[in-house]
């Protein structure tokens, strides 16, 4: 394990280029909200408002949501704010309910669903940040933190997938095969 105590230098300077932030995911017009595989993903705090350190993302995940087996070079944190969640990782499955957190080490498959009739809302906090950016290149932007995906013609979800595929490795991402 590493020691964080063995750095004794004193700390940087505060930089006042860097704002305070507050996100309020019901009412803030600025926010966006972005529909992914059927789920809302509302971008609270972005890389750039972090310094790159992390993004952190609000969860909507309706009966059946969550993302395909995948693995990316990035940590991710998920913390069950209400509802519940079926997670995999690495082909071992568990059950995680509000309050529970889930922590996925950089390059481990892993996936979720939700196979409840009450939506489900995390917390994910990606470190660094990145999958923010992802989720709004292959994403639709929707007007609410609750919003429904738009219906997509089986042509739209086709051409969808393979935008995702296309762009996974440029975001530090890779789909797998359910194991």
């Amino acid at each position: 394990m590493q020691d964080i105590t063995q750095d004794h230098s004193p700390l940087p300077a505060d930089d006042p280029s860097r704002t305070l932030t507050i996100a309020r995911p019901e009412s803030d017009a600025s926010l966006r909200h972005v529909a992914l595989v059927g789920d809302t993903y509302t971008i609270l705090l972005d890389g750039k408002q972090t310094n790159g350190h992390y993004c952190l993302i609000d969860m909507h995940i309706p009966k059946g949501g969550g993302p395909p087996p995948h693995r990316h070079d990035f940590e991710e944190t998920f913390v069950v704010q209400s509802g519940e969640i079926v997670a995999t990782f690495r082909g071992e499955t568990t059950t995680l309910r509000a309050g529970e957190t889930l922590h996925i080490p950089a390059n481990a498959p892993h996936a979720f669903t939700n196979l409840q009739e009450e939506p489900a809302r995390l917390l994910c906090i990606c470190s660094p940040a990145g999958q923010e950016e992802f989720f709004l290149q292959v994403g639709v932007l929707v007007p609410t933190r609750t919003s429904s995906s738009p219906p997509l013609s089986d042509e739209e979800k086709a051409a969808a997938g393979k935008k995702a595929q296309a762009l996974a490795s440029q975001y530090r991402t890779e789909m797998v095969q359910k194991s």
